[in-house]
């Protein structure tokens, strides 16, 4: 992370070369370094510069500890952590908490004995059921997307049908209005409403989901209404579910930024947020937008309502009871029961004369319920209600009732629950009928369906189900693609607005560096201004993580707002970076010693290394100009648990430069001509200064800059060698040229070589130095997409290659980084896209096995409406149509191209990864900085969409296309890897193989610390890559007593993600072996995230 300043002066300070963790030792940079001079020469200025260097792809490929260490300091809570608002939900669901032993399963061992992964045994997984799906969208009369449900009529002799009608209104926080639009025109009015309507009869219950909203209606209410609003909750009126600040996307979302969110209403869900919520200590979920056919299969089945597992989990502690919704939608039409058109005339709302909302399309229209009436009425809705309680096992029923944004009134929050209390009172009063009906909340409805369950075994005979909830299949896997109807796939969000998904990643990243800078000044920086500088951040911080919070909104990082609701997250989102990037410039003054006393509104004396100058532009590095004699010292900050060695860069105005280290010793450095997206002139004038830095553990690293520094040898100018098909492209000065005038082109390091195709400038294969090659077959596209739209990916035919044989090419080769660069020719004058490929030679780097890809894409203009860019790798990877994605940035799901679905529906969500894998155990990954769509429509291929442009909209509710793209780069790392375990067959097996994936999350606010431990799950064959050997580090015990240095820690206890409950066995945490409080050793099993609350005291020297 990155900063420069024009601070001068002669005091060195290199700053926080240890780490932070007393196991962790720097690297040493002797080895790419040249004997110190005889004598140091003191510059006459100095601009202490500290550069933000974006490691975090670079991590997915860094092998080291076995468990990740994610510290985050947290401040002012006086009072301890409040207890949450639904507080009764808490004390009623503990009475059906099953205590059980943890179920052990013997794990997946490798040819050599060594554990690679563990299966959880389910009863149904998402893979089985597309396999025997047939998907021919049959039209089920009534119900489309199923069929004429009926019943035999004594269903219910035995147990009565119990009907839990649920109030709620789905607001968005920003889609055709922004949040503050929102809140002002509807949001606010709503929740008056529900406190005013609410309070008048104690049977009327509404769920409330958007702590966006909530939190300023609480600010902006009286006193009076929200003593009002307290009393609904303690009664059990009203509850709040998840607790969000959104209902959050769950497709292209890191889980650092929804690790708060709750889950209603997503396009597809998550196995990542069913595990999230499991370990926040929530027991159950409730879902609706899945694949149509799915919920068919399922409801024919009555496996609706599951228990969900994640695909690793052995001991079956990850198990969360889900209840799916059946039909279409989520609205009034769509819940009470299988046929639509009965079920509008029970949205009473929609009575004729209220003209906020329109009238049924089936034209049979609501009606006033009255003592006429209500017989045949109640009848006919509780016919909807006895058909569909048969698509599930219990004869406890759930039934949604609401839509968007409904209730804004009290004459419509009165229609509808004073008829349906008269509907409810008059099924009630017959005892002939066997049923049950009333308003209730989420907890009402599954603490009755528990207590039905502990009384009637509904299990299946050889079901292996889940000791939590008996009664109810298993079931591991995610539900990507959604489709809702007629084969429509919704996968074309996961690349609407791309440039803002990056600015998504970059505010997390960024807001993760800085909560880890408040806990180094609060933990180590003992002095006053150390404790008074982060709290007057406070208020900024909090405002970051809510910004960040908010474009996690399931129409915000998956870019199906309105253009002025994207252009308000944006904003949003860029207010707080720049923040953000202040708080970081001054905290870096302060751990390195810099005196410290002027305002907090003075200027910084550093500044950010990248710099934004609006919401909406590319960020750009800031150019190192340093006079004759004279030095910048460059700051390094490494967030992570572990050492980082790798090659960096910063822009220099001119190449004759040299770098020295904290010590003033000489290190070898590279210097290349920098590279821009303009056909008319592809170098800037400006350079790129590479060299090999080592940066400690959770410390800072200084570098130096300088012009004139005679005892070092300058960098080293990179050799260039050029093709052009016209006379545009010069050879610039200092560096030395020649032509290229084969047909093929070479790039290499100490473990690859790469070749490329000159006449299209693309990657065609990869020679490792062990002698395998592998064919990589790199292809741009462009599909034609009329019917696409912002969140339907519709194209028409298959993506068309658009590059044509000439351009301008460049090869940059130097000690450290060699790179191609490429201006294709295309039919377009100005072309869409431009790329560059490097690869770095480092000693003892990860970073050196790595190809990074870097696309420069603009789809911009009318020439490009209705279109849709992807890169395509054309392996030769047997890979039979199967490959892996992330989810969430925390692990893997298989995937698998169909036949018999469209080619829309065989793309996927890639959050930050994909990969290929053949039979014989070759793997190519490729790992991306932000969210976009994957997919493998060949064997060996792999596609990923980068950017969309839709002039319509797709009938989704927007109202509008795409058409605000931005130019932007698009990063990708690619890793070649022959040496996989071949334990596991990744055709066969639904198990995920284990990437190397890092992420991390800020908890509330706190006077005490938390610490946030993940230990990941290793593929063994990963380990023997760059010098680290995982797989040494097991099963053994972490020590929070011993993991910082000249700090005690005190007081330290197990508690959830949210850090409001503390019942470890509740949670789903294994057995810890002893008092952590007393004895500071907790276990951790692959792949789950525990966090533990301490407080934090220096260390008593004697």
């Amino acid at each position: 992370m990155a900063f420069f300043s024009s601070y001068t002066g002669n005091t060195r300070r290199g700053g926080w070369t240890q780490s932070l963790l007393p196991t962790t030792t720097s690297s040493s940079t002797s080895s790419s370094s040249s004997p110190r001079p005889k004598h140091s020469r003191k510059p006459r200025h100095r601009r202490i510069s500290s550069s933000i260097q974006n490691f975090l792809i670079t991590n997915f490929f860094t092998i080291g500890l076995s468990i990740s260490l994610l510290f985050f300091i947290t401040v002012v809570i006086r009072y301890g952590i409040p207890n949450p608002l639904s507080s009764h939900t808490k004390h009623r669901h503990s009475s059906f908490y099953r205590s059980r032993k943890p179920i052990n399963r013997k794990p997946i061992l490798s040819d050599s004995g060594i554990q690679v992964g563990s299966i959880s045994v389910v009863d149904i997984t998402t893979k089985d059921l597309y396999d025997k799906i047939e998907f021919l969208d049959i039209d089920g009369g009534p119900w489309k997307q199923g069929w004429r449900v009926n019943y035999k009529g004594d269903e219910w002799d035995f147990e009565k049908l119990k009907i839990f009608v649920v109030p709620h209104s789905h607001n968005d926080p920003g889609w055709k209005l922004t949040v503050d639009e929102y809140y002002e025109k509807q949001s606010r009015r709503i929740l008056d409403t529900i406190v005013e309507t609410l309070s008048k009869d104690v049977r009327r219950k509404f769920i409330w989901e958007e702590m966006s909203y909530l939190e300023r209606w609480w600010r902006d209410s009286s006193e009076t209404s929200r003593e009002s609003f307290s009393n609904l909750v303690r009664n059990g009126q009203l509850e709040i579910v998840g607790g969000g600040w959104v209902m959050n996307d769950e497709a292209n979302s890191h889980y650092f930024g929804i690790l708060e969110q709750g889950c209603f209403n997503p396009f597809g869900y998550s196995p990542t947020m069913a595990y999230l919520l499991r370990r926040m200590g929530f027991e159950n979920m409730l879902i609706q937008r899945t694949h149509y056919e799915l919920k068919k299969d399922l409801a024919k089945h009555k496996n609706l309502e599951y228990i969900w597992r994640q695909t690793w989990d052995i001991d079956e502690s990850t198990d969360i009871f889900v209840h799916m919704m059946p039909f279409y939608s989520y609205d009034i039409p769509h819940t009470c029961g299988p046929e639509p058109a009965i079920c509008c005339q029970f949205d009473f709302a929609r009575i004729q004369g209220n003209s906020m909302y329109e009238l049924c399309p089936w034209r049979q229209h609501p009606v006033e319920i009255d003592q006429d009436n209500v017989q045949d009425q109640a009848l006919k809705l509780l016919d909807q209600y006895r058909k569909k309680s048969t698509l599930y096992r219990t004869n406890t029923l759930l039934v949604p009732l609401g839509d968007d944004f409904r209730y804004i009134s009290v004459d419509e929050a009165e229609a509808q629950f004073r008829n349906y209390q008269l509907l409810f009172d008059y099924i009630n009063s017959d005892s002939n009928l066997n049923a049950e009906a009333k308003f209730g909340t989420l907890d009402d409805y599954f603490e009755a369906l528990r207590e039905e369950t502990d009384r009637i075994n509904y299990s299946r005979p050889g079901e292996i189900g889940s000791a939590q909830v008996m009664g109810f299949p298993s079931l591991s896997g995610d539900f990507f693609t959604y489709a809702d109807r007629q084969q429509d796939y919704w996968s074309g969000y996961y690349v609407s607005r791309p440039f803002f998904k990056a600015v998504d990643r970059v505010l997390e990243q960024t807001l993760r560096g800085s909560e880890i800078m408040i806990a180094l000044l609060l933990g180590y920086c003992h002095k006053p201004v150390c404790e008074k500088f982060p709290t007057s951040f406070t208020y900024k911080l909090t405002a970051a993580r809510r910004n960040l919070a908010l474009f996690q909104h399931h129409d915000g990082v998956t870019g199906t707002a309105k253009d002025h609701v994207v252009e308000d997250y944006g904003i949003r989102m860029h207010t707080s970076l720049q923040d953000l990037q202040i708080f970081m410039s001054k905290a870096v003054e302060l751990l390195l010693g810099y005196p410290h006393e002027k305002s907090d509104k003075d200027p910084s004396m550093f500044e950010p290394e990248q710099v934004r100058s609006k919401y909406d532009v590319q960020p750009v590095h800031r150019s190192i100009n340093t006079p004759e004699g004279s030095a910048h010292a460059v700051v390094f900050f490494n967030p992570l648990e572990q050492t980082r060695d790798e090659i960096v860069m910063v822009t220099v105005n001119r190449p004759d430069m040299t770098v020295l280290d904290s010590n003033w010793s000489c290190v070898k450095s590279q210097v290349s001509p920098e590279f821009q997206h303009d056909k008319g002139k592809i170098l800037t004038g400006k350079h790129r200064l590479y060299w090999q830095a080592s940066v400690p553990a959770l410390g800072l690293q200084t570098y130096y800059i300088a012009h004139g520094f005679n005892g070092c040898e300058k960098a080293k100018p990179a050799i260039l060698r050029l093709f052009s098909d016209s006379d545009q492209l010069h050879c610039p000065s200092p560096y030395a040229c020649s032509r290229l005038e084969e047909d093929m082109a070479e790039i290499k390091n100490q473990h690859q070589t790469l070749s490329f195709d000159l006449r299209l400038g693309l990657l065609k294969k990869i020679n490792d130095n062990d002698g395998t090659m592998t064919v990589v077959g790199e292809e741009i596209g462009m599909y034609s997409s009329p019917e696409s739209g912002a969140y339907l990916f519709k194209p028409s035919g298959e993506a068309k290659p658009i590059v044509q044989g000439g351009g301008h090419m460049v090869i940059s080769e130097g000690p450290l980084v060699q790179e191609f660069y490429s201006y294709p020719k295309t039919a377009w004058d100005e072309s869409p896209i431009s790329h560059s490929t490097r690869i770095y030679s480092g000693k003892g780097t990860t970073q050196e096995f790595i190809i990074e890809k870097e696309y420069h894409v603009e789809l911009l203009g009318h020439d490009f409406n209705d279109k849709e860019l992807i890169v395509r790798y054309k392996t030769d990877l047997d890979s039979r149509r199967v490959f892996h994605s992330d989810l969430n940035g925390f692990q893997t799901s298989r995937r698998e191209t169909y036949d018999k679905i469209p080619l829309q529906g065989n793309y996927y969500p890639m959050p930050s990864l994909a990969f290929l894998q053949s039979l014989n155990g070759h793997r190519l990954s490729v790992h991306s900085r932000q969210s976009l769509g994957v997919a493998s429509l060949e064997n060996g291929w792999l596609e990923i969409m980068l950017d969309r442009r839709l002039v319509r909209d797709d009938g989704r509710g927007l109202g509008q296309g795409v058409m605000d793209n931005r130019p932007m780069n698009i990063i990708f790392n690619i890793l070649k890897e022959s040496n996989i375990s071949s334990a596991l067959n990744p055709v066969s097996t639904s198990l995920p193989l284990n990437p190397s994936l890092l992420s991390h999350r800020q908890p509330p606010e706190d006077s005490r610390f938390v610490l946030v431990l993940q230990r990941r799950q290793w593929d063994s064959s990963y380990c023997r890559k760059g010098g680290t050997n995982c797989s040494k580090i097991a099963d053994e015990a972490v020590n929070l007593f011993h993991m910082f240095k000249d700090l005690r820690v005190l007081n330290a206890r197990a508690t959830s993600l949210n850090l409001l409950h503390d019942d470890t066995e509740k949670l789903g945490y294994i057995e810890q072996s002893g008092d952590v409080a007393q004895e500071g050793h907790v276990k951790i099993s692959p792949m789950e995230i525990q966090a533990y609350k301490m407080e934090l005291r220096p260390q008593e020297r004697t």
